[in-house]
């Protein structure tokens, strides 16, 4: 029974992200002895416990709400990701869709003032338009997708800061805050935010995005489009001789993948929770580290809501660091330890099915040499 719960790949992803975030965190205190140890327990701590720090009751729930909102664009780029590695596609590019997603949603509420699904759906179809082009240059010209996706990734970021200058605030790099400038785009709460003590910035987007998660699991395991998918990606030579359209396969995967990195972009600008620096200099990490999101989830749509969650509870623990006795930095440097780690869940799994393998070969062999010697003594009577 032990043998057969250890080679369920369900499991064996539990196993390996879990330990994953035990290394992790044990590295990430190491680091705070380093620096300074009288303060490592309570850091470390305090970054596990992120919400809970808070002594008041309602204070927990309104921090528990402002995680929640950053797990939705967090899932939304995981889910991104795991489409396309699902088919054999690395999308790297998912940062820059989710840039251009953000600046979409926000130029059309603040520039066009149209309301908050007329805003989403424009952000949709960039972000499926940007993921098309990687699609198209993979699919007629064998351009690697790691490549394009990178390139287009800072040109959606300085493209962005362009546009969105026409709507910033007057006296600094920010955008216009929706709440008093657009109000009508900001997405719809349906009264979830009485849920955690009247947060604004909880929204539709966070059971939207978990939804979304289930719909990609359906589809990538459930239906014909979904195995087609797969299929092109385990081998696109073979699924082109079975009669799949594989170019097709491939543009129409990067481009949901687009779509959902760039909606992931939407839900977090329309909650009004953050604003657009156009003084960016660099990518915003949401994209990468849904790749970290995917990966820790074991490439299961189900798996990356836990793991979305997990990373992004880990990241606003970080606030709660005693700054006195470490800089500002310490807890984006033990999120990215995590973060970093996460990429070993599929080695992790690989040498769980290797220690299997060894043992069921060492039994094997036990069981004939066994086999030979009771036959042995058998002739023998």
């Amino acid at each position: 029974m032990k043998k057969n719960i250890l080679k369920n790949s369900a499991v064996q992803s539990l196993i390996a992200s879990l330990l994953c975030i035990v290394v992790g965190l044990l590295i990430g205190y190491i680091v705070l002895l380093c620096i300074n140890p009288a303060g490592a327990a309570d850091s470390i701590l305090a970054v596990i416990k992120n919400f809970l720090n808070s002594s008041r009751a309602n204070l927990r729930v309104k921090y528990l709400g402002n995680t929640l909102v950053k797990t939705a664009p967090l899932l939304m780029c995981s889910l991104s990701v795991l489409f396309a590695y699902k088919v054999g596609l690395f999308n790297i590019g998912a940062a820059g869709q989710f840039v251009v997603g953000s600046c979409a949603s926000l130029i059309a509420a603040l520039g066009f003032g149209w309301n908050w699904l007329f805003c989403l759906l424009f952000a949709i179809l960039v972000g499926a338009v940007y993921g098309a082009i990687v699609g198209l240059l993979k699919a007629y010209c064998n351009v690697n997708e790691v490549i394009s996706g990178i390139m287009l990734n800072w040109i959606g970021l300085y493209a962005a800061n362009m546009i969105l200058t026409g709507v910033k605030e007057p006296t600094s790099p920010y955008t216009l805050h929706l709440t008093s400038e657009a109000p009508q785009a900001i997405l719809p709460s349906l009264g979830l935010e009485k849920l955690f003590n009247n947060n604004q910035y909880v929204t539709i987007a966070i059971p939207l995005s978990i939804l979304l998660a289930i719909i990609i699991y359906v589809l990538l395991e459930k239906t014909k489009l979904g195995y087609e998918l797969r299929a092109t990606g385990n081998n696109k030579n073979a699924a082109k001789y079975a009669g799949m359209a594989e170019k097709r396969n491939i543009i129409l995967t990067l481009v949901i993948a687009g779509a959902l990195a760039a909606m992931g972009g939407a839900f977090l600008y329309l909650t009004d929770y953050e604003q657009w620096s156009c003084s960016q200099s660099s990518v915003p990490g949401m994209g990468f580290n849904g790749i970290a999101a995917a990966f820790l989830g074991g490439l299961n749509p189900i798996g990356s809501i836990l793991s979305s969650y997990f990373i992004q509870h880990i990241t606003n623990g970080g606030a709660y660091v005693d700054l006195t006795k470490y800089s500002s930095q310490i807890s984006d440097l033990i999120s990215s330890i995590i973060i970093y780690l996460c990429g070993f869940v599929l080695f992790i799994k690989y040498a769980i099915n290797s220690g299997i393998a060894k043992r069921e070969e060492k039994q094997a062999a036990k069981q004939k040499t066994d086999s030979v010697e009771e036959t042995g003594k058998g002739g023998e009577a």
